[in-house]
């Protein structure tokens, strides 16, 4: 039996380079997806090694460049199985009433409506086919709100709000829907926050072990590998030394 077909928003590092590297190593076939074609070419020069790869290169926060990018598939990629909507961002860590409204929107536009984008373009296509599974990226961060994380956190709030939604909305065609929800990982996500700051974006991991993207891409893993009858709907994964967003053990 074929494989399925799974396609990875963001795949050209953290979480998502990982997910696209294991599942790879369990035979899926991958299209991989991003703004950053070089990344994107290496990546699959790498991975096609393992398993059959596409590449799409755009950007997500455009809903012609989505819609497009998927419309371009060949026939044998267009039945995609899986949808991993993992692109996604934060920009800055301010006071709400300081914050640059630049950042917000680059959050908005990344987080949320990138992936209502990308989902409202693959989901017809599952439901014609009567099967199909969304996993969506969320973040301890949608679950509870922290000082200066306020646009951020309310990004991946929607993220879960919509999770909740879609599920309910894709029952009737056997859609599952999932959320998984990561604390601190360490990847270029501390280093984008921060513009580029690299001792500032260190500062999160210090004294503690992080979550890599290996040990998230793992938990994707095991809600993609569930017998039909079993959802996972909901995966909350955090480092030992954290309790809480913003309660973390260090040493």
């Amino acid at each position: 039996m074929e494989k399925e077909i799974v396609l990875i928003t963001g795949a050209t590092a953290g979480i998502g380079e990982a997910t696209a590297g294991l599942l790879a190593e369990n035979k899926y076939r991958l299209i991989i997806t991003g703004r950053r074609e070089e990344r994107l070419e290496k990546l699959k020069a790498r991975l096609g090694k393992l398993t059959e790869v596409y590449t799409l290169c755009f950007d997500i926060r455009n809903r012609r460049e989505v819609e497009d990018a998927v419309d371009s598939l060949p026939g044998e990629w267009k039945d995609i199985d899986v949808l991993l909507n993992n692109a996604g961002l934060a920009a800055g860590m301010d006071h709400f009433h300081e914050a640059d409204a630049g950042d917000w929107e680059l959050m908005i536009d990344t987080n949320l409506k990138g992936l209502l984008y990308m989902t409202r373009k693959v989901a017809p296509g599952m439901i014609d086919r009567g099967k199909g599974h969304i996993v969506n990226v969320g973040s301890i961060a949608g679950r509870e709100m922290y000082e200066k994380g306020n646009v951020y956190s309310a990004t991946k709030h929607a993220v879960e709000a919509l999770s909740r939604g879609m599920r309910t909305d894709m029952l009737p065609h056997g859609i599952k829907v999932s959320t998984v929800s990561p604390g601190l990982v360490e990847t270029e996500f501390s280093l984008v926050r921060f513009k580029g700051d690299k001792e500032r974006a260190k500062q999160p991991y210090k004294g503690m072990k992080p979550l890599s993207g290996r040990d998230v891409a793992e938990a994707i893993l095991f809600i993609l590998t569930r017998p039909p009858h079993v959802s996972i709907h909901d995966l909350l994964i955090m480092p030992t030394a954290q309790a809480a967003a913003m309660t973390v053990h260090r040493e």
